[in-house]
């Protein structure tokens, strides 16, 4: 689970169905920060991961170094890549990027839509890995970090991430048992010498 530890922070390879915090309610109590926690009493969430998704996350020990990654966060100045395997097919050269303000859908929420007028300001980009029998595997790489950017964006697209119970029709989040999402790559600064770290975790699907 953990495959970075030092004294300022930890890189954390998280399981697929396992909150990054805790949720309401006495059954939402486990999650990944607990668990850290557990054996790193100093560890602190700057960052999250879809309950769904899979791979690499990233915590602080201890305030300072909370207060300098999550400031790294907001100036995006670390860089993420993701996995995906989306249905339908996609054939593009080279990088793209979907370019769609998000905003909360509040009579539906947890859901995300794209929102013209009231959304923020939301990129993300990709290009295509390999296709397979109905689906095309994607590298993408937020600018933005908005929450469910990379699923809501990919439906937008016309392609909804296999497996996404929440935003893909029936039958494609029926085709796999798991979302087919996965942080695959992280890189940053260190918080406290500044020198760059750079780590990756392997596809599980």
């Amino acid at each position: 689970m953990v495959i970075h530890a030092d004294a300022h922070c930890l890189v954390v390879d998280k399981p697929a169905g396992l909150l990054c915090v805790p949720g309401r309610g006495p059954d939402k109590q486990d999650c990944l920060a607990a668990r850290v926690q557990a054996m790193y009493a100093d560890a602190l969430v700057v960052h999250r991961l879809d309950m769904a998704t899979s791979g690499l996350w990233l915590m602080a020990r201890g305030a300072d170094a909370q207060r300098s990654l999550s400031r790294a966060f907001a100036d995006r100045q670390v860089a993420k890549r993701y996995v995906a395997v989306v249905a339908g097919r996609l054939d593009a050269a080279g990088w793209q990027e979907i370019d769609l303000p998000l905003a909360a859908d509040w009579p539906n929420r947890p859901r995300r839509i794209v929102d013209a007028v009231n959304g923020k300001p939301s990129r993300t980009r990709w290009r295509v890995l390999e296709h397979g029998t109905g689906t095309t595997r994607l590298e993408l790489e937020p600018v933005t970090g908005r929450s469910h950017q990379l699923r809501v964006h990919l439906l937008a697209l016309g392609h909804p991430i296999v497996g996404d119970a929440l935003y893909a029709p029936p039958v494609i989040a029926a085709a796999s048992p798991r979302l087919l999402l996965h942080a695959s790559e992280l890189a940053f600064n260190h918080p406290a010498t500044g020198g760059p770290m750079a780590f990756s975790s392997a596809l599980p699907f």
